[in-house]
């Protein structure tokens, strides 16, 4: 199979191909690019040409990708998000913002500590500019063994082999329950396995409080009726609030919903239930702007300050 010439590609054309997978319609997407119709419809054949592949299959409905259409399109996607970051770093240089670094952060770091901590930076280091990306624990430490990231904040547990990790804070993951619940009529620490009879809201897969639950509960032999799966900790709560399940929540991060909801905790008694937070980088990284990040992040009087604004 012959090469495919990239140079045939121009990024007006790849913009407008992913349009018409997202619209569905090549009539939206030329007027989403400001083309012309017949000047869309060129462009898009011109592509199929190159490829040597149909890129959509045409029917009176609109337009439907292809198997060739969908690969394009995901790449197409990340080609552009590259060409848009690009545009804005070069923007930032131009108003004195000498670098960019790519931080991977769970869930439970960015909710307990982290935004003070940046707040902080951005003054100290006010060249610098810290782009945040929301991750499972799990995908924070992919993105920083494919290079999608420059540092990493997660929940300790992922293989960490290839990474320079220190300790950045410490949690503690407490039950979240409705105000009239059986377990919530006692502030003593109950074992996990205690509530293995309940039915359970967690996050979505590759959270790492839903992996220490699930294995939490093949460690005591019984099933995790894990009913309800949800992006974020307010909405945990909310279905918590509503009598689907009981969740499992780190304490600080919830202690506002669980007032604003009226809501009640209970503290976990396994030792998993307190967790340590991790800083990394890749092994061996050289670069002085990414380290003197990791070195602001674990400093003891950084976290103290953090804990501190969480209270």
């Amino acid at each position: 199979m012959s090469a495919i010439n990239l140079a045939r590609f121009d990024l007006v054309s790849i913009r407008l191909a992913v349009a018409c997978a997202q619209t569905g319609s090549l009539t939206a997407a030329a007027r989403e690019g400001h083309l012309a119709l017949a000047a869309s419809s060129r462009r898009i054949r011109e592509l199929e040409d190159a490829l040597g592949e149909a890129l959509f299959e045409r029917h009176a409905r609109g337009l439907t990708p292809t198997a060739a259409g969908r690969v394009f399109v995901k790449h197409g996607l990340t080609l552009l998000q590259t060409m848009d970051s690009l545009g804005g770093e070069l923007a930032d240089l131009r108003q004195g913002i000498a670098r960019h670094i790519r931080l991977a952060a769970s869930t439970a770091a960015i909710i307990q500590f982290l935004p003070p901590l940046m707040a902080r930076y951005a003054v100290l280091e006010p060249q610098l500019r810290v782009d945040l990306e929301e991750q499972t624990s799990e995908t924070v430490v992919t993105s920083l063994r494919e290079g999608r990231a420059d540092l990493g904040v997660f929940v300790e547990g992922p293989d960490t082999a290839g990474l320079t990790t220190q300790l950045f804070k410490q949690d503690q993951l407490v039950l979240v329950l409705p105000a009239g619940h059986r377990l919530a009529a006692s502030q003593t620490p109950l074992p996990f396995a205690d509530t293995l009879d309940e039915d359970w809201i967690s996050l979505t897969a590759g959270a790492a409080m839903l992996q220490q639950q699930q294995q939490a509960a093949l460690a005591a032999n019984k099933p995790f009726r894990l009913r309800m799966q949800v992006r974020s900790f307010d909405a945990v709560c909310h279905l918590v609030a509503s009598g689907l399940g009981i969740a499992v929540l780190p304490k600080a991060a919830a202690l506002p919903t669980l007032r604003a909801m009226k809501l009640k905790s209970r503290p976990l008694l396994d030792a998993w239930a307190r967790r340590r937070l991790l800083v990394a980088t890749t092994a061996g990284e050289q670069d002085a702007g990414i380290n003197a990040l990791v070195d602001f992040l674990v400093q003891p009087s950084q976290n103290a300050k953090a804990g501190r604004t969480m209270q």
